[in-house]
């Protein structure tokens, strides 16, 4: 995983020159005022100017790289940092200074938006959340530098707003230089354009491995919209022993298995009953009705990982041969030899790609070579059996040690399957067609060794072993019935190439699954901004003054704008750690408990804040009250609230129109963000300091009921995963709600 790591960290950068510009003009602004003798409308506008150009940006950034891709507006991003620089370091006048600041914004919106879509493509589902937790941190570190630096710099005899806002150049230059010689592009905009051999080498340098074939295959599945999809539950246990020679019976419901050894076989059958999963997508679960405002979905989302088998349970006993299942309709004694087409095949396939740079673009055959050739002879002649599930070469639903083989399935317990399905057409002729399924072991009751008989549906045998198994079936997403007279290899793919959209797909946000999520991200962003951030943010000197603690710094000899910025250094210091402490719980305890954990703890504080300006005990305690929830806030806020929003919404959407749906998202944040700074003056005049952070405690009340009944879990889910989900989702409510 170092591959993704360190691209994280990179892309991230953007996003410490963020916090770095942030910082640096909220210091400098003092001096500029002095010096250009500016009225507080131009002031303001100054300060401003960032926001307006990051806003403006956003409108188009989302569209633009869904076009032309992530990389590019990360590198242009980098270029608007360092030209902002140099022209706010020469600024001459006000003129020139607000140009500056309008570039600075426009590369701010480009960071903000597409840094953590970035990520979310590029790093691996298991560890997910704490790569796109380090846009916050960075952001949280370049605030910290900025004060460090803005306090040295307001040490000096004259101090200079130019250098200040210059030295943004030096930091950014190396962001320039790491977008343009390290930074990849986006396997999954790669594929999404049919670029699969960059999309390919891309993905072995980030997983530091040869075979990605499995992954490559799931890319190309997220490419689907608006697809019918269905929830299918299995009983995976061992298949009944067959003498030599004997066929197995025609079972039409039936899956089989083969393992990597000779006679290790299973079959997967048909749960006619509901389990968990099953029960959660068909009736919205218990819950939803005693709670008719809770979005299926959140049921949905929680019945996978609140099935998920316990690490150390008796999982570790079952199948202790269970792994490197492959596809194959035939017993595995032809392993070797399919394996020896697929890397012939291979070298077939891609032996023109060093023609030119587009030449992969000319691949009609299938793509993934290596998961598509084992499929060929299922293609041709499926058994007698029913129906083959296939999974790729080395992919494996569990080992010996009972640990999921991240490596080769898709993530978070997922794997990724077709199954082959023939009927008998009008004509009296064999017709046949792929599935595509994602495939997810169950934990509770149904997955330990003993009898199946208490299941329902359960008509296996009565002492086995057995895997309970929830998949998610679907078409693949660029299958075609033209191709299946053709003979192709694999599922009938016709190349992404060939349907690589050139602009944005606007219909694909009339899809019932992206409407919902539309609905959870917008929803979630307006509603972070309403919570009284930017309030807290900018009334903190005010109310650390009124503690007293600017009065002790000046008693050092400090002027009181050097105390200011080291009590803002000093705040934003603090944040540091707890990014970190969010960091690690972001993959384990998840998005949704950390927001429900923490949102109220930014309530209490609030009301406590709001306590302390309307009543008044003894100034020595009101102070003390109100530095402490200004710092619990701060600290609190930044480890749950601040970063999951941008890591939800760079998550949620499908592959194709991620760009775009983010961009919308990213559109409403700015825009909250400008309403609650300009407000801000307005309402202190008209109901004061209490009257605002009690406003900001009802809308942190209405999060955590939004949060509760609309915002589901998807940690260490593949994204084409969640957004099948959500796909599923929306179309079981809209099947209720037509009842």
């Amino acid at each position: 995983m170092k591959g993704a790591v360190l691209v994280a960290v990179a892309a991230a950068i953007g996003n410490f020159l963020q916090g770095w510009d942030n910082a640096t003009i909220a210091g400098a602004i003092v001096y500029i005022t002095d010096d250009l003798d500016l009225q507080t409308t131009v002031e303001g506008l100054v300060v401003a100017m960032s926001l307006i150009g990051a806003t403006v940006i956003t409108t188009f950034s989302g569209a633009v790289s869904d076009w032309l891709g992530r990389r590019p507006m990360l590198i242009v991003s980098s270029v608007l940092y360092f030209i902002s620089g140099l022209v706010m370091l020469w600024s001459p006048n006000v003129y020139v200074l607000l140009l500056a600041r309008l570039l600075d914004g426009f590369g701010i919106g480009l960071a903000v938006t597409l840094a953590p879509v970035y990520i979310s493509e590029t790093a691996p589902p298991e560890i997910r959340g704490q790569l796109n937790t380090l846009p916050q941190f960075t952001g949280s570190g370049g605030m910290f530098l900025s004060y460090c630096m803005v306090f040295g710099l307001s040490l000096t005899t004259s101090p200079s707003w130019r250098m200040m806002l210059g030295i943004l150049s030096i930091p950014s230059f190396l962001y320039f230089l790491l977008a343009v010689f390290y930074l990849p592009e986006s396997p999954r905009w790669l594929v999404s354009k049919g670029k699969m051999t960059q999309a390919e080498k891309v993905l072995q340098r980030l997983r530091g491995r040869e075979d990605v074939s499995g992954e490559m295959a799931l890319l190309v599945e997220g490419l689907g919209l608006g697809g019918e999809t269905s929830i299918e539950e299995y009983i995976i246990g061992p298949a009944d022993e067959l003498a030599d020679g004997e066929e197995p019976t025609a079972d039409k419901d039936t899956i089989r298995l083969y393992g990597p050894e000779e006679g290790l076989q299973w079959d997967a059958k048909p749960v006619t009953g509901q389990s968990s999963l099953g029960l959660a997508s068909r009736q919205g679960s218990m819950v939803n009705q005693s709670m008719p405002l809770m979005d299926p979905l959140v049921t949905l989302f929680g019945s996978v990982h609140e099935n998920l088998p316990e690490s150390g349970s008796t999982r570790s006993m079952l199948f202790p041969n269970f792994g490197s299942m492959f596809s194959t309709a035939e017993p595995p004694v032809k392993t070797d030899r399919w394996d020896e087409e697929s890397q012939h095949r291979e070298g077939e396939d891609y032996m023109s790609e060093a023609a030119g740079e587009d030449s992969d673009d000319n691949l009609h055959s299938p793509l993934i070579s290596r998961q598509t050739t084992s499929l060929e002879k299922d293609m041709v002649a499926p058994t007698s059996h029913g129906s083959v599930l296939s999974m790729r070469h080395h992919s494996s639903l569990m080992q010996g040690t009972g640990e999921t083989v991240s490596s080769t399935g898709i993530g978070g317990g997922w794997q990724l399957a077709w199954q082959w399905t023939e009927r008998e057409g009008e004509d009296g002729k064999k017709e046949g067609g792929f599935k595509r399924i994602y495939l997810h072991q169950e934990g509770g009751p149904g997955t330990r060794r003993g009898s199946l008989v208490s299941l329902p549906g359960g008509d296996v045998p009565a002492e086995g072993e057995y895997i309970q198994a929830a998949a998610l079936v679907s078409q693949p997403a660029l299958y075609t019935k033209e191709l299946m007279e053709q003979h192709p290899v694999g599922p009938a793919m016709v190349h992404p190439a060939e349907t690589a959209s050139k602009g944005p797909i606007w219909a694909a946000l009339l899809q019932p699954g992206v409407k919902r999520a539309l609905f959870v991200g917008i929803g979630i962003q307006l509603l972070q901004q309403f919570s009284g951030i930017n309030g807290v943010l900018y009334y903190t000197p005010q109310i650390l003054e009124d503690a007293g603690v600017e009065v002790l710094l000046a008693d050092l000899g400090l002027s009181s704008e050097s105390a200011s910025f080291l009590i803002s250094a000093f705040t934003t210091l603090l944040m540091l750690p707890c990014i970190v402490l969010g960091m690690r719980l972001m993959d384990t305890a998840g998005r949704r408990k950390l927001l429900l954990t923490t949102i109220p703890v930014l309530v209490v504080s609030l009301i406590i804040l709001v306590f302390s300006q309307l009543v008044t005990i003894s100034t020595v305690v009101n102070a003390a009250l109100s530095t402490a929830c200004v710092v619990i806030y701060f600290c609190v806020f930044v480890t749950a609230y601040g970063p999951i929003p941008n890591i939800l919404c760079s998550e949620i959407f499908p592959t194709r129109v991620r760009g775009l749906c983010i961009a919308i998202c990213a559109l409403v944040y700015w825009i909250s963000d400008i309403i609650v700074t300009y407000t801000l003056p307005v309402l202190l005049e008209v109901i004061g300091l209490g009257g605002i952070f009690g406003i900001y405690a009802v809308v942190c009340v209405i999060s955590w009921i939004f949060i509760y009944l609309k915002v589901p879990e998807t940690k260490g889910m593949p994204l084409e995963v969640i957004t099948e989900m959500f796909a599923v989702g929306a179309s079981q409510a809209a099947a209720a709600k037509s009842k």
